[in-house]
């Protein structure tokens, strides 16, 4: 456990659970997340996994998450009886590995923003569980207010360029836009509930370049003030559509985590009207508050933040959603792009264009 000081970043990994056979723990940051890696010894198995039942209250989802990392497959399929607990299958032993969990087992508490909080063997599993009766709200985990750091830049696009991206989509109509992948290797696009969102392509190219110039003599240059980068590539022209209808929304996630996606180093969001409820951004792992850039306005923010789009609850709303790199990033996205799958839907274009000197 040497390498798990208190503040370190806890090791990520993706794994099976009986949810999806590539869950990745980045996904779980903004709530305590407790890895239990139970001892081989059947009894002192047993007593770790009745630990859980002492504190049913803890294990809600809303401040607390519990999950237990298992290499024995009967087991798994079995899921003892733990209310509130989670199992992650872990076969090779790869995950208990990045954790140094051995035979005596092992408790890792990591905090809202996946650093180490604790990390104790089985002898502490009292104050542990003590411990976790005193957290605090994950939003109040740091003592004092954070903030995410993200650039809020009005003016991107003017009101006529924003009706007339709105107008494209309402002719065009949208098509349900999928999330990306790694699975076997290759980066693949899925339709799931975890993102309610249909999106339209831009093919017009005189309108690709109306919002090239528009992030290049307005956008950009905030972005070099604010994060000392300098974007000249941009990928996927889209008009993207939450719907109150159907509850539009994306949970929580990270926009670089696989091959075909590693070369994105930020996230824009310009809405492109007003007239809606929900359907704002947030970074879990920086607290509730919420953002929401003015109708022609961007957020920007690093592809590697974890962050959500709230639901929609009253009316639609449509923004524009490229992702900015720079030509470090061509040069990976070239090399990766063997691993694209072809069956990637085209709601996650991978035009590419340079938008910067």
């Amino acid at each position: 456990m040497s390498h798990l000081i208190p503040g370190a970043p806890a090791p990520t990994f993706s794994a099976e659970n009986h949810v999806n056979a590539h869950f990745a723990s980045s996904s779980l940051g903004g709530l305590y997340v407790l890895l239990c890696f139970p001892p081989d010894d059947l009894a002192e198995r047993a007593g770790a996994l009745s630990s859980f039942a002492r504190a049913p209250a803890l294990l809600d989802d809303a401040r607390l998450v519990a999950f237990v990392v298992t290499r024995d497959r009967a087991e798994y399929d079995a899921r003892p009886a733990v209310p509130g607990v989670r199992w992650f299958l872990d076969p090779d032993g790869a995950i208990a590995a990045l954790y140094g969990a051995g035979g005596e087992g092992l408790w890792a508490l990591l905090d809202p923003t996946q650093r180490i909080l604790v990390a104790a063997d089985m002898t502490q599993t009292e104050r542990l569980f003590a411990t976790l009766a005193s957290l605090p709200l994950p939003e109040a985990h740091a003592g004092v207010p954070v903030s995410a750091p993200v650039l809020t830049v009005p003016r991107v696009l003017e009101p006529d360029l924003c009706l007339r991206l709105i107008e494209l989509y309402r002719r065009q109509g949208g098509a349900p836009s999928g999330t990306m992948r790694q699975v076997d290797g290759r980066t693949v696009g899925v339709l799931t509930s975890f993102k309610k969102r249909r999106d339209a392509q831009i093919e017009d190219p005189a309108l690709r370049t109306e919002i090239r110039q528009r992030l290049q003599i307005r956008l950009l240059p905030e972005i070099e003030k604010a994060f000392q980068f300098q974007a000249t590539r941009i990928e996927r022209y889209i008009v993207a559509c939450y719907d109150a209808a159907e509850g539009g929304y994306f949970r929580p996630h990270r926009d670089n985590t696989t091959t075909g996606t590693a070369h994105r180093k930020f996230a824009v969001s310009i809405n492109l009207n007003s007239d809606f409820d929900g359907g704002d951004l947030r970074f879990p792992e920086f607290g509730r508050r919420t953002h929401r850039p003015p109708p022609g306005g961007a957020v920007v923010f690093s592809c590697s933040l974890l962050h959500e789009a709230t639901p929609v609850t009253r009316g639609t709303r449509y923004a524009t959603l490229p992702f900015l790199y720079d030509e470090a990033g061509a040069r990976v996205r070239a090399a990766n792009l063997h691993t694209l799958s072809s069956d990637a839907p085209a709601t996650e274009d991978q035009m590419t264009e340079r938008v910067g000197a």
